[in-house]
């Protein structure tokens, strides 16, 4: 087991690490930029380290600085938490070569399923089946790479053949980024060369290829975890159709929607997928729901996932603890009839948005925090009263989850939670949230990833 540990990452999700190393006897390094000095995790960490100037690319996407602090601080291992560098096969090669334990997947995992494409094409190899796109019309040509679109003329051969709207979607793009919805082909002869522009500023790789974009769609993933012996296991499904931007907003675990056949055809669907590339540490495979209950894989997250806490809450699994073990080389503690699933979890994102004007960001001093509680209620967040939410990193300032022996229960339990819930100085999800808890689509279980557009007011 590993003796110390440096958090590559900020906020809630450092602070869920850190935690995790404490229950298992782990020292703790933060790193922290100058608008982060009075974050939680720099105070909770044994030791903490300034990696630079506000902006990501002066602070927690400079890899070289990173290194340069864990081998300082003398740590054995590095923890990426999600997002910044938690999917850059570059960084985890640069641990390995330091001799430093990269907490995830291995290079080869990261670089092949971090890859639309490739990930795509692994999928298909092993067995499962893909939205139709340039992916599969393309597979028997050897000079197209994997799918890629070079052209707007190819992407309209392709979209005449599959029918509109198609989405034309960045290779490495990912959490809702890196997709544009091509309603006729007007639009996407305009669209195209804008998403290969976006495509390039926001993941430095203009690759695209072009996939029919389902309409009343459902957004279901499968947490899995496998360790270095080939043993996988998943830890169920997770509904997470309703977003903002093409990012998660609510999840739900498992999924209300999903008839048992088809929840159990997906989980194995998920661990074929996953064994076929020997995966190993945590995961989520994703994939899309026509209104049929016909599902096509999407993409896999090589990571910890910010909606992991209720797949935690409904098999009593530490994922992050899990994540550090295996990375370890441990072996997993069970089989897959070992977990059970108990209960049902819903997961409320609190983002610093304003839902009444597009989202805009709201940063600021947070004049005022009251976090709910009782039975069933976890927050995890690291926010206080005092705080300012700096206006360079992603809106998510907390996580509010509600266990329940039931989705009735579970609902209710977030109802109330939401409404003890104070936060006042800046703007938040947390009205939203409570809208959407009294909504007959939610509370039926029946929504799509179109939710928030039919959402009255």
């Amino acid at each position: 087991m590993f003796k110390k540990v440096l958090i590559a990452n900020r906020g809630e999700i450092a602070l869920r690490v850190i935690r995790a190393c404490k229950d298992l006897g782990i020292k703790t390094v933060a790193i922290y930029s100058t608008a982060d000095r009075e974050s939680l995790h720099v105070h909770y960490a044994d030791e903490a380290y300034c990696i630079g100037a506000p902006l990501p690319s002066s602070s927690y996407l400079k890899a070289f600085n990173i290194i340069t602090i864990a081998e300082i601080a003398g740590v054995d291992a590095i923890h990426p938490g999600a997002g910044f560098l938690s999917e850059d096969a570059q960084f985890a090669e640069i641990c390995e070569a330091h001799n430093i334990s990269f907490i995830g997947p291995s290079v080869d995992h990261l670089r092949q399923m971090g890859n639309k494409a490739e990930a795509r094409s692994a999928a298909t190899k092993a067995g499962l089946k893909l939205v139709p796109g340039s992916r599969n019309s393309f597979r028997n040509r050897r000079n197209k790479k994997r799918g890629i679109i070079e052209t707007v003329e190819e992407a309209t051969k392709i979209a005449e053949q599959i029918g509109y709207p198609v989405g034309i979607k960045a290779v490495a793009g990912g959490g809702g980024r890196g997709i544009r919805i091509a309603q006729n082909s007007n639009s996407l002869q305009n669209l195209f060369h804008t998403a290969k522009s976006e495509a390039e500023a926001a993941f430095g790789n203009g690759d695209v290829y072009v996939e029919k974009w389902i309409q009343n769609a459902r957004h279901v993933e499968v947490q899995v975890l496998g360790d270095n012996h080939g043993n996988i296991v998943h830890l169920g499904d997770r509904e997470c159709s309703i977003q903002r931007k093409r990012q998660k907003l609510i999840e739900e675990a498992t999924s209300p929607s999903l008839p048992e056949k088809v929840r159990t055809e997906i989980w194995k669907a998920a661990l074929k997928a996953c064994r076929s590339i020997r995966y190993r540490n945590a995961g989520t495979v994703e994939f899309v729901v026509d209104e049929n209950d016909n599902f096509y894989f999407l993409e896999m997250n090589t990571r910890i996932q910010v909606e992991h806490t209720i797949s935690e809450m409904i098999t009593g699994i530490d994922l992050v603890k899990e994540q550090i073990r295996l990375a370890s080389g441990e072996k997993l503690m069970y089989t897959q009839s070992n977990i059970k699933f108990t209960g049902h979890a819903i997961e409320c994102r609190i983002n610093a948005e304003d839902p009444d004007n597009n989202f805009a960001p709201s940063p600021g001093v947070i004049q005022r925090c009251l976090l709910p509680g009782g039975i069933g209620i976890r927050m995890d967040t690291h926010i206080y009263t005092g705080y300012t939410i700096p206006p360079y990193y992603d809106s998510l300032i907390g996580k509010l989850v509600a266990y329940g022996d039931d989705r009735s229960e579970a609902v209710a339990r977030m109802s109330r939670a939401l409404s003890e819930l104070t936060i006042e100085g800046i703007k938040t999800t947390t009205s939203l949230h409570q809208r959407i808890m009294q909504d007959n689509r939610f509370l039926n279980g029946i929504f799509y990833t179109n939710f928030l557009d039919k959402l009255s007011n």
